[in-house]
């Protein structure tokens, strides 16, 4: 498989079907998450037409690390994520080896005792869903890792998997399209259209499509757009660098972490190389409003956040991106269509030192290219996953930087929503409510 670097700015539109009058749902959003419920939705008879202000996964979905992983999750998703990997195996045989999917085990890598022992006591989680999760010793570690040094062991799931993003997803739609999902890239979404606070439709920058269900799952902008439709959705995102290395003998098969950065092999023969769970924060207005919510997350994980002030123009969160607009004029999401985020240099710097500290036989990687993208996180790190307050509206966002793999989970799980069946899931952990009705916030797990 060629190498394939996420899909930038200046991408050109491949799916431009005409709009109908009508559907049964429209889905905002070209991501993992939406282009896998419109996917499911079909499948199930309904018409779909999916929205995409840019073009399919040129945002996050085709920019994270290309983990499909139940280790280390909050407990609540990992029935989802379980599906999600009987559903990423199905569609490896409808596609073959275009989205690049095999299972090769994720590794968490302990730098001492105390992480060791968050990783015993996850294991009880583990069994309760029938994992194969375990954790191993400084010695076997050696063992597998005959140039690393110094982990004190690590917790590892041999059967989660990894896949290539910038394949996977327009892999995906394009397997939606065929099965009549009518998909159209540059094609801002622009309002709701509501009546009796139901909704009746959308207003997109090319003409109102009615529909009784809508789903919005927008990434980084969801908060934006649920906003001026007068919902309040806590939403903040930050900035999360990657790098792929040049072409490297194979050291390691599958997923690896450790408290400084993390690598995964890549079907084309390098590495994804990211600086862990570090990022960048941009200061903006939904910060400030949605300070208390997030406080704390903010006490539990400033340590891994480094602040920059006003976020650049444009983005989702910066002091100059209006808050509301009209149906009938141009919306923030045409004056942005892909939110493409310049890399930290120095994270990818750093990246470098620790990777040739940590293998220092293999030395300091070469690195082909260098990204980043906006990761768009909830108060506690897990999704919504819901009907609003608004009927007929849902909201399928949040996914916290972990999306990836989830993303066919949580396209079965709103595909069933929407059509009214009863949830294959328990899925309180996820509904929208949970931010405005005085539940105490329960952050994920920090492993």
């Amino acid at each position: 498989m060629k190498a394939a670097p996420p899909i930038g700015p200046d991408a050109t539109p491949r799916h431009r079907a005409a709009l109908p009058d009508a559907a049964d749902v429209v889905v905002i959003g070209g991501g993992i998450a939406g282009v896998t419920t419109a996917l499911y939705l079909a499948r199930d008879g309904q018409r779909v037409v999916l929205c995409e202000k840019g073009v399919i996964a040129g945002e996050q979905s085709s920019r994270n690390w290309g983990w499909v992983r139940a280790q280390g999750r909050d407990e609540a998703e990992i029935p989802i994520m379980l599906e999600a990997r009987r559903l990423w195996a199905s569609l490896a045989q409808e596609l073959g080896d275009r989205i690049g999917l095999a299972t090769c085990g994720v590794s968490f890598l302990a730098p001492d005792d105390a992480a060791m022992a968050r990783y015993e006591a996850w294991l009880e989680v583990a069994r309760r869903h029938g994992l194969d999760s375990r954790v191993i010793g400084r010695n076997a570690l050696a063992r597998d890792l005959p140039n690393a040094a110094g982990w004190a062991g690590a917790l590892q799931t041999p059967s989660d998997m990894r896949a290539e993003p910038a394949h996977a997803v327009p892999a995906i739609a394009e397997l939606a399209a065929a099965e009549g999902v009518v998909i159209r890239e540059h094609c801002a979404v622009r309002t709701l259209d509501m009546q009796n606070c139901r909704v009746t439709g959308v207003v997109t920058e090319d003409g109102r499509i009615a529909a009784d269900r809508v789903l919005l799952a927008g990434g980084a902008w969801s908060g934006l757009f649920a906003g001026n439709a007068g919902l309040r959705l806590p939403q903040l995102s930050v900035r999360a660098t990657v790098a792929a290395t040049e072409l490297m003998t194979e050291f390691w098969p599958g997923a690896a972490t450790d408290a400084n950065f993390a690598f995964r092999r890549r079907a084309d023969g390098g590495y994804t190389l990211a600086p862990g769970m570090a990022h960048d924060f941009w200061i903006g207005p939904a910060a400030v409003c949605n300070l208390r919510t997030y406080l704390p997350m903010i006490r539990r994980d400033l340590r891994l956040t480094r602040l920059q002030g006003g976020a650049p123009r444009g983005y989702p969160d910066a002091w100059t991106t209006p808050r509301r607009w009209r149906a009938d004029r141009p919306s923030p999401f045409e004056a942005m269509r892909v939110l493409s985020p310049d890399p930290n240099p120095r994270r990818v710097a750093r990246l470098q030192d620790d990777f040739a500290a940590a293998f220092p036989q293999i030395g300091r990687p070469r690195i082909r290219a260098a990204w980043a993208g906006m990761i768009d996180t909830t108060p506690d790190q897990v999704p919504v996953l819901d009907e609003t307050t608004v009927g007929g509206f849902y909201i399928a966002t949040g996914l916290s930087g972990h999306g990836f793999g989830i993303g066919p989970g949580i396209g079965r799980v709103m595909a069933d929503m929407m059509q009214g069946r009863a949830p294959a899931h328990y899925l309180r952990r996820f509904r929208f409510a949970r931010f405005s009705d005085g539940s105490p916030i329960e952050l994920g797990p920090d492993l």
